[in-house]
This record gives structure tokens, C-alpha cells and sequence, in this order.
């Protein structure tokens, strides 16, 4: 005669999945805090979530709006990789347009912010965020990673248009950071979507701490970028900041508009006001500023 041998229970002090007690987890879900095993993680922007804050998160979706009150898309988050595919393709018109035309039309220096400069192309606040460094490949390419990772994250909750427009506002924040934070002159070009990227960052802290979940991780990736800004040559840290604040400010008005039939436009009214306080400081800057 044999007998089975009874499978190890785990003991009183090892967290266990609360959907399978007889498992082991030692990975929490980045809402709830409870721990997941394999079999009921999920993955988000950072880490993984619970099977059961997932299906939640899903069952608070009224009809075909999401939490935030943006329309559900079913598919690709399309206006992420729009963004990607445009940066794409201003890269590769940035190495066959000669004389480096895309670069000098296109690119952000704090003098196209001033009407007295006798340069006034405020536009390029938000141009220069579709270009990218022709000398160094890994910029574009870790900054549209970084931006299909989270933007694939950001974009079904907030709906399309709402990303877009948050997206849109980062990248002016970002061009108005450095704007604040640095000289007039000597007159110094720079390009990048990483004032964009620092923006959605920020998005992600707010949008993740709105919805309970643990943000220590986003806070620490923010810090290693925030520091490699510091550390690594030609990095416009000025930039990353300005984004970073105004994905803050973006985000906390999508996430905490009252919901009801006037959500929608207290969130655009709001976003408008982040905007309208960039541009005052941005106004007080060149006001201010000598050449």
C-alpha cells in the first residue's frame, strides 16, 4: 500500500496568493499591495497587478467611457504609435533633407520665444519634440520605448484624445523648462521628446496614485532618469523638468475632475489653464530677459 505525500503548506509568516492560499507569492500587486502568484499577475505601466484589480478596473467602465471619461478603444493604442511613427519619420527626413534644413526649422532655442529677438517662431516649443539627435541613435530609440510603454498604459484610460492632448502639453512644458532654467543667450538648439516623456512619468505617478496603486517604483525611475540628466553630457535636465511638472498638473486635472455631465469640460478647461500658466511664464521670462 502507498501513500500520497501531502504537498508543503507555506507557514503563517509567507505571503500567500489569496486567490490560491497553497501558493507562495512574493509579488504584489502595484494597486492593492496584495500578493499575486504567476497564474493571477497581470502586467501595468510598472510591475504587475492583481487579477482582481484588473477585472475592477474594468467592471468601473461605464457603458463605453473609461474611468476618466474618454471613449473605449478596443485594439492598438493608435495615437502612441502615431506619435512613434511621425518621430520616425522626421528622424529619417532629419539624415536626407540637406543642410540639415530639419534641424534649423524645426529645432527649439530660447530666442524663438521672444518677440525681440527678431526670431519669433514659438511653434518650434512644440516641433522640436518630433526631432531627435542624428548623433546619438540610443536618444531616439529609449525615448520612443519609453513612450510606447507608457503610452500603452496611459492611453486606454484616459481615452485617445485626452492622452493626446496631455502628450501635446508635456512637450510645450518641456520646451518652457528650459526656457526658465537657462541663458537667452549664448543660443543653444535642443530636440527631443524626453521633456514629453518626463511629462507622461508624471501622468503615470498621478493617474497610478489616483487609482490606489503603489508608485515607489515609478518614483524611483523617475529618480534614475532625473539623475542621469545630471551625469550625462548634453542631457537638457531643464526640459525633463518642465514636463515632468506639467504631466503633474495635466494629469491632476483628468484624474480629479468631478465626474458628472460637466467632467468633460472642466477637464479641457483645465488643461487649458496648465497651458495658459505655462505661457504666462514663459511671457515673464522673455519679458524679463536681455540679449
Amino acid at each position: 500500500m502507498s501513500y500520497g505525500i501531502p504537498a508543503a503548506q507555506p507557514s503563517a509568516d509567507t505571503p500567500v496568493c489569496p486567490r490560491h492560499p497553497d501558493r507562495p507569492s512574493y509579488v504584489r500587486c502595484q494597486r492593492c499591495g496584495r500578493p499575486a502568484c504567476p497564474e493571477c499577475q497581470r502586467p501595468a505601466a510598472v510591475g504587475f497587478q492583481c487579477v482582481d484589480c484588473v477585472n475592477e478596473a474594468q467592471r468601473s467602465v461605464a457603458g463605453n467611457k473609461t474611468i476618466y471619461g474618454g471613449t473605449v478603444r478596443a485594439g492598438r493604442p493608435m495615437v502612441t504609435l502615431g506619435i512613434i511613427a511621425l518621430c520616425a519619420v522626421v528622424y529619417i527626413l532629419q539624415w536626407i533633407v540637406p543642410n540639415d534644413a530639419v534641424f534649423q526649422n524645426f529645432a527649439f532655442a530660447n530666442i524663438y520665444a521672444s518677440p525681440e529677438s527678431g526670431v519669433f517662431e514659438p511653434w518650434r516649443m512644440l516641433s522640436s519634440a518630433f526631432l531627435h539627435s542624428q548623433g546619438f541613435i540610443l536618444h531616439i530609440a529609449l525615448n520612443m520605448y519609453s513612450l510606447w510603454i507608457f503610452g500603452q498604459a496611459l492611453e486606454p484610460l484616459i481615452g485617445r484624445a485626452r492622452f493626446l492632448a496631455l502628450y501635446l502639453l508635456c512637450a510645450i512644458g518641456g520646451s518652457a523648462g528650459f526656457l526658465l532654467l537657462t541663458p537667452m543667450v549664448p543660443v543653444i538648439g535642443v530636440v527631443g521628446a524626453s521633456g514629453a516623456i518626463f511629462g507622461l512619468f508624471g501622468a503615470m505617478v498621478v493617474i497610478q496614485r489616483h487609482r490606489g496603486g503603489d508608485i515607489r517604483q515609478l518614483l524611483v525611475l523617475i529618480g534614475i532618469n532625473a539623475v542621469l540628466g545630471f551625469m550625462v553630457s548634453g542631457i537638457a535636465w531643464q526640459a525633463h523638468l518642465g514636463g515632468l511638472i506639467t504631466g503633474l498638473l495635466g494629469a491632476a486635472v483628468i484624474a480629479y475632475a468631478p465626474k458628472g455631465p460637466k467632467r468633460n469640460l472642466l477637464q479641457v478647461l483645465g488643461l487649458l489653464l496648465v497651458l495658459a500658466v505655462v505661457v504666462v511664464a514663459v511671457w515673464i521670462r522673455v519679458q524679463t530677459a536681455t540679449f
